[in-house]
């Protein structure tokens, strides 16, 4: 079993050696990190304690971020995650330090004269909010090893900068035919509803008008997902069914199976009410299960996905000889000023 392991990693340093060679040879001779998903026989409860005994017996792969936003100003973190395989699915657990647990994402806000508005930041100059957003995580997967230079680069490969007029660059794989499985942890629009936003990348680039995501694209779904509350007539159009405000022990968000018309009368001048409303995605878009917790500075996230979905959008985990290389970048309320490692991690499966 070792020696195998050591083959695949081997292999992987070769392709490694073999992309660096012009890009940055001083990396030629470093092997990737790699987290092994051990096999076992009980799966753990996605609750995000992590308190589990399959958690107990895989090792962590050590994560280190850099150059984000916030995250105690200083942009950086630390974090492990482990993998562990049951049956035919996969699970991970993903934790990392963020000393501020963020949910305020671009609440309502009930005004002196009685008006809603939603706060803003003063330096967001367009889809760039880090001051009233929500904490995430993302993980990158190539799809079917398409995206060149991966091993070597990371979410590198498809992160493009500078192109007005977005203030912070784009996200797209350079040639056609590269795609990815983009995994997004969103904590306010799909953590509570114990999922993952399923997504996928490919080279499209940016257009005002036709591509504003650039590459980013979502799985289908053929029901449920997010969506934003709108102002009518002044007024938020629903509330959770507690009416509490969302700064005094309610919610950022509002469940679509537990929303009531809006009663203005509940509330009073600096209320925070939920701008999203949101259910569980159904279809392809909701096939990764999530359980999350923040506690004492630290996100704990456990995810769970089935090894073969079938699904073109999706990395396939069917050969369990291979090694799987995979970005993550962690975000501390910021809507796109994500930290990031400097290089991917690679997936082995215990044999």
């Amino acid at each position: 079993m070792i020696t195998n392991r050591n083959n695949r990693i081997s292999a992987l340093s070769a392709m490694l050696a073999a992309t660096c060679t012009i890009v940055a040879p001083a990396y030629a001779a470093r092997p990737l990190e790699t987290v092994t998903a051990i096999a076992f026989d009980t799966a753990p409860t996605l609750d995000g304690v992590a308190d589990d005994a399959v958690w107990a017996a895989a090792a962590p792969a050590k994560l280190h971020f850099k150059k984000g936003a916030n995250f105690g100003e200083k942009g950086s973190t630390d974090g492990t995650i482990r993998a562990a395989r049951v049956g035919e699915e996969l699970f991970l657990l993903l934790q990392y330090k963020d000393p501020t647990h963020s949910e305020q994402r671009s609440p309502y806000v009930k005004q002196a004269d009685g008006s809603w508005q939603k706060p803003k930041d003063p330096e967001d100059k367009g889809g760039d909010n880090n001051r009233f957003y929500e904490d995430k995580a993302g993980l990158l997967w190539p799809i079917g090893n398409s995206i060149a230079d991966f091993e070597a680069d990371g979410c590198f490969a498809a992160c493009h900068d500078d192109e007005p007029p977005k203030p912070y660059g784009n996200k797209y794989t350079e040639n056609e035919g590269e795609r990815g499985d983009l995994w997004h942890l969103k904590t306010v629009r799909t953590g509570p509803v114990g999922q993952v936003d399923d997504g996928w990348l490919d080279h499209t680039r940016f257009d005002p008008e036709t591509a504003k995501n650039a590459g980013r694209k979502t799985d289908a779904k053929t029901g449920g997902g997010y969506e934003d509350i709108e102002l009518v007539e002044g007024k938020p159009a629903v509330m959770s069914s507690d009416g509490k405000a969302a700064n005094k022990g309610g919610t950022y968000w509002v469940m679509a199976a537990d929303k009531v018309p809006f009663d203005d009368s509940r509330f009073v001048p600096g209320d925070e009410v939920a701008s999203i409303m949101i259910a569980p995605f159904e279809g392809d878009r909701g096939d990764i299960a999530l359980g999350l917790s923040w506690n004492d500075g630290v996100w704990t996230m456990e995810m769970r996905r089935k090894l073969v979905t079938g699904s073109p959008n999706d990395v396939q985990f069917e050969d369990l000889t291979a090694a799987y290389p995979f970005a993550v970048s962690v975000f501390d309320n910021a809507q796109v000023r994500h930290a990031f490692m400097q290089k991917p991690v690679a997936l082995v499966f215990e044999e």
